[in-house]
């Protein structure tokens, strides 16, 4: 096999996180939020691995005819995105004026991020909040607080989106990498546990949601608090 194959292989691995976006969409319509959640964290899975494999085979020498990085943004947008958005309104969980407002935050501010070119720090975290609304709706589909909190943690996330707070990458940021890798397997382990029970009130995945979702979501502000030290 070869190196052109190889990478070539890297792409088409990349857009099944397509086929699972459209099977959790076919999920969410008919209201299986257990089976859309696990399609999402399947996609979520092919997400963390296929940027790995695309510098280990070097994917822009190596298949030039195919922008990963755009393919990746597209596939991103839907099921960070766009789905997540759709369930968090369609399930009831925030419907009515608030379900709108929170439509109209998500879809503009992550479309407006997902092009902002500054996106990444030079640490390669993500500079603001980096979009994912996946991960925030399943959290907020295990605890099912009041439509006023998820209001309010939407609001301030979008709005996290355009500040210089870092939000680190799991894969790419090298500080902490040995805590945060696992962190983000482990937050995969538990959602998916969690969506397989639907989401029931009692399940000790959810303490783990939340454990692992709050390390993630601080860590990057806490390495700017920390200086770090120099060798």
């Amino acid at each position: 096999m070869t190196l052109k194959f190889k990478a070539l292989l890297v792409h088409l691995f990349t857009a099944t996180g397509a086929v699972f976006a459209m099977l959790a969409m076919l999920a969410a319509v008919a209201a299986e939020w257990d089976l859309m959640f696990l399609w999402l964290v399947v996609a979520f899975f092919v997400d963390g691995i296929d940027g790995p494999l695309a510098r280990k085979y070097d994917v822009k020498v190596n298949s030039p005819n195919f922008d990963g990085v755009l393919l990746d943004l597209i596939i991103d947008y839907l099921t960070y995105v766009f789905i997540p958005a759709f369930a968090l309104f369609q399930s009831g969980l925030m419907d009515g004026w608030s379900g709108w407002v929170m439509i109209i935050i998500i879809t503009f501010a992550s479309a407006m991020y997902f092009a902002d070119n500054r996106m990444k720090t030079k640490d390669n975290s993500f500079a603001g909040f980096p979009g994912c609304w996946n991960m925030l709706v399943l959290v907020l589909f295990a605890l099912k607080p009041s439509w006023e909190i998820c209001l309010v943690i939407v609001t301030l996330l979008a709005i996290a989106m355009f500040t210089p707070l870092k939000f680190v990458h799991p894969v790419r940021t090298e500080r902490w990498r040995g805590i945060t890798l696992p962190m983000a397997i482990a937050w995969t382990f538990f959602a998916g546990w969690a969506a397989w029970v639907d989401f029931h009130p009692e399940s000790w995945a959810h303490w783990g949601l939340v454990v692992t979702s709050l390390y993630l979501l601080f860590a990057g502000i806490a390495q700017q608090l920390i200086p770090q030290k120099r060798a």
